[in-house]
């Protein structure tokens, strides 16, 4: 029994150092794949947050939502679309994205974190004007331009209301839509928006929670602790590639832009987020930027 208790005290003076150096700091989660939809791993994650934000960080959560948009899009028999791995979204579509991303799932990730004892706020990109979006124009393999509909990407992000809630002991929950000049919605890829939104507020951190371990090498080791060269590299041999390539390059962006590091992190280990911030070992691949 004694040595039970002296391990568990060993454990929180291990993670005092990194809740020192994370004290006020703000660190932009991207949640998402299984961590998602598992009933276990969403309590998990919700613990996690409120944890952090009790010991003095301030966790922002950017979501995602691909599956249950697809689910609600089967059940009311639209078939989805998709060009180069993106989602073709017309009106109805839209209609559909904001209603999973901004009610459905949202609420469901605010109602989980307010359970554990957190003060979670759901927001869209719309609300305060905080995502300004545009038209994403996609040239796929064949070099001619293909029409998404209402797919964007970030034009600029007003981070007074994230700050707002961050200064009110408040845990904000995102739902990636932005609005363009038109006054038009646009559903927009959560993992840029995460990273846009890590740079605009000077994260310390950017974690991308993924349905991998992280980045490995040819031989299946994990690979972690690179810098923005060593990353680089990796994507000109070819290590880099398929499914990772699109959340390497946002890791990339986000520390070039500013932000000291970006992991990616396995989203399908339980308490995966306090383990890659307060251990000394993590759980996914860390890349920082040059100095």
């Amino acid at each position: 029994m004694t040595e039970n208790k002296s391990s568990v005290a060993e454990i929180l003076i291990e993670a005092l150092p990194y809740i020192q150096a994370l004290d006020r700091k703000t660190v932009v989660i991207k949640f998402g794949g299984n961590a998602m939809v598992d009933e276990n791993l969403k309590s998990c994650f919700a613990q996690d947050i409120v944890l952090l934000k009790q010991v003095g960080v301030n966790p922002v959560i950017v979501h995602g939502g691909g599956p249950q948009i697809g689910k609600l899009l089967e059940q009311i028999g639209k078939k989805s679309r998709f060009i180069e791995g993106m989602r073709v979204t017309d009106n109805e579509t839209m209609d559909v994205v904001e209603m999973v991303l901004g009610g459905q799932v949202n609420k469901q990730i605010v109602s989980l974190i307010n359970q554990h004892g957190g003060r979670a706020v759901g927001l869209t990109g719309k609300d305060g004007g905080m995502i300004s979006a545009r038209k994403m124009k996609l040239s796929g393999r064949d070099q001619e331009e293909h029409d998404l509909g209402q797919v964007g990407e970030v034009e600029s992000i007003d981070p007074s209301v994230v700050a707002m809630l961050d200064n009110g002991d408040f845990i904000p929950v995102i739902a990636p839509i932005g609005v363009g000049a038109d006054g038009a919605s646009y559903n927009i890829n959560a993992d840029l928006v995460a990273g846009e939104l890590a740079a605009v507020l000077n994260a310390e951190k950017l974690l991308l929670l993924t349905n991998t371990a992280g980045v490995m090498d040819p031989d299946g080791n994990l690979l972690t602790g690179l810098s923005a060269d060593e990353t680089e590299a990796l994507i000109s041999d070819g290590i880099i590639s398929g499914g990772m390539l699109p959340k390497v390059r946002c890791a990339l962006d986000a520390v070039k832009a500013g932000v000291s590091t970006s992991q990616i992190i396995d989203g399908r280990v339980r308490h995966s987020v306090l383990l890659e911030l307060l251990t000394d070992t993590g759980v996914g691949t860390l890349i920082k930027g040059d100095t």
